[in-house]
């Protein structure tokens, strides 16, 4: 268990310095470029590669480690770096042809990807995605060697993999300003390449030699591609739902992705800060425990996950609905990011955080799925949503006023029906799991988190009011009303006897 507690720590901790370095990306392009034709192009073609590779990516390292293992038990070490640099070496050559298909096709990728582009903005969105393409390639063995590092144990350096990739696009924006906005993308392609070359080092470290050997035949290759088969489309609809939800708002005013990606990236800083952190440790574990037919521990660490996700995500979901707009402000609004820009971003974050649980237990439950090596319920319940996500945009935005606000719910929404189903699914099929646990934690959890609401929407508008205008009043004013409604939510849950506080605090006892 220390181990394991361990790996979760310094999973977080790198997770928390990519994440801000990720996050001071964000704030650098607002800073530069604000929500502008310029800050959409970019966005968009910085999407684009990411959409055609994460989804396949993902699914590589989710079948890859299992067979890794596989191959070392039964052939040894040598055959294990044998398998990884078979995968490794096609695909790169799969990823190539990818690159190249999409450099001849860039017009039709970006038109795919925001319908509304027109003039100067599809000029730039076309030439970015083009220079960006160049690095699916790297992109590709990048998750090959953060796969390679996990399955020994190291969860830090994937952890911080991020890392080059910011730093370069930072000094691609802060170039850009003086220079031409047109450099950016170099920025991105060379920090796609300084993800593999950080990462590289380390996998070497762990035993890991380049050979270039190819084997279309291997028995494994074809067993991973079977396996990924179900894990792909289920990660590719997640990954279709962002290509609509920036389709359509490309067609609303001026800088509406710029203000959804804004919005989105506040709530993706959450859930990869806590919810992959969470659901990378106790992956490994459901899935031994599955292999065991270990039924009673199996289900505990289901329950475990699951209230530990709903008492963290909670709070800061309710959070982030009652101060969006000083929070927005605080973090984006300087250089081209004005009040206009805000009020969008906090907008788009407020029905974003609607759904925050939604997202954060979609992952959790994914992963149960996985341990149980049934890959087609993800993948049938992420069809439904992305069903549901592209209705309901059409109907909010076409039928409603509700505009940007619309795409942001839409997204909650979906993903709120798909764990529903998602706990449906799973209790038909291993039973009762202790779902009266995570309905009480849950219910403990939303009523600590409106005693907290209220309470910091007191101090907050009294020390606004007392304390008055000015960037650091209002980083002062926004710190002491988090911080005070933190601690309320704390004692709330502790007096309401939630058991996951009550098991953090005596373990937290016993350490003293």
């Amino acid at each position: 268990m220390s181990k394991i507690a361990k790996a979760a720590i310094g999973l977080m901790i790198a997770t928390l310095i990519a994440k801000t370095l990720g996050f001071s990306r964000e704030l650098a392009l607002a800073s530069a470029y604000g929500a502008s034709s310029t800050s959409d192009a970019f966005l968009v073609a910085m999407n684009i590669p990411a959409v055609i590779f994460t989804a396949i990516g993902t699914s590589l390292g989710t079948a890859f480690i299992p067979l890794f293992c596989e191959v070392k038990s039964n052939r040894g070490e040598e055959a294990s770096v044998k398998y990884t640099n078979n995968i490794l070496n096609v695909v790169v050559i799969i990823c190539i042809i990818l690159a190249l298909l999409g450099a001849v096709f860039a017009p039709q990728l970006v038109k795919l990807f925001a319908l509304g582009f027109k003039g100067e903005t599809m000029e730039q969105a076309v030439y970015f995605t083009r220079i960006m393409l160049l690095g699916i390639p790297f992109l590709g063995i990048s998750y090959i060697m953060m796969a390679y590092l996990q399955v020994k144990e190291n969860f830090i350096i994937p952890g911080l993999m991020p890392i080059p990739y910011n730093i370069c696009i930072i000094i691609a924006i802060l170039l850009s300003v003086k220079i031409s906005p047109y450099i950016l993308p170099f920025g991105a392609l060379i920090g796609l390449l300084g993800q593999f070359i950080f990462q590289l080092p380390f996998a070497m470290k762990r035993g890991y030699k380049y050979k270039p050997y190819i084997n279309l035949k291997d028995e494994y290759l074809k067993k991973m591609i079977w396996l990924i088969g179900p894990v792909l489309i289920g990660v590719a609809v997640n990954q279709i739902n962002t290509i609509v939800d920036r389709t359509i708002a490309s067609t609303l005013v001026e800088g509406s992705i710029s203000a959804l990606n804004y919005a989105n990236k506040l709530n993706q800083f959450v859930m990869g800060m806590f919810i992959v952190s969470i659901s990378s440790v106790v992956y490994p574990i459901l899935s031994k425990l599955s292999t065991e037919n270990n039924k009673t521990e199996f289900n505990k660490s289901i329950i475990t996950s699951i209230n530990t996700v709903i008492l963290i995500v909670i709070p800061i979901s309710v959070g982030a609905i009652i101060l969006s707009t000083p929070i927005v402000k605080i973090l984006f609004q300087r250089g081209e990011f004005d009040a206009r820009a805000t009020y969008m971003t906090s907008v788009a974050l407020v029905f974003y955080s609607i759904g925050m649980i939604g997202f954060g237990l979609r992952d959790i439950l994914g992963k149960v799925f996985y341990s149980l090596q049934d890959t087609k319920t993800p993948m049938i319940n992420g069809v439904i949503a992305m069903g549901l996500n592209i209705t309901l945009n059409i109907l909010f935005v076409k039928f409603t006023n509700m505009q940007l606000a619309g795409l942001a719910f839409a997204t909650s929404i979906s993903a709120l029906v798909t764990i529903v189903l998602l706990f449906i699914n799973l209790r038909m099929k291993i039973g009762p799991f202790g779902g009266k646990s995570i309905v009480i934690v849950f219910v403990k959890s939303i009523l600590s988190a409106l005693l907290m609401a209220i309470i910091t929407i007191f101090i907050y508008k009294n020390l606004s009011s007392l304390l008055g205008l000015g960037t650091l009043k209002e980083i002062l004013t926004l710190v002491i009303s988090i911080v005070v409604g933190a601690f309320v939510y704390g004692i709330s849950v502790v007096v309401l006897k939630v058991s996951e506080v009550n098991f953090i605090l005596t373990n937290l006892k016993k350490k003293i």
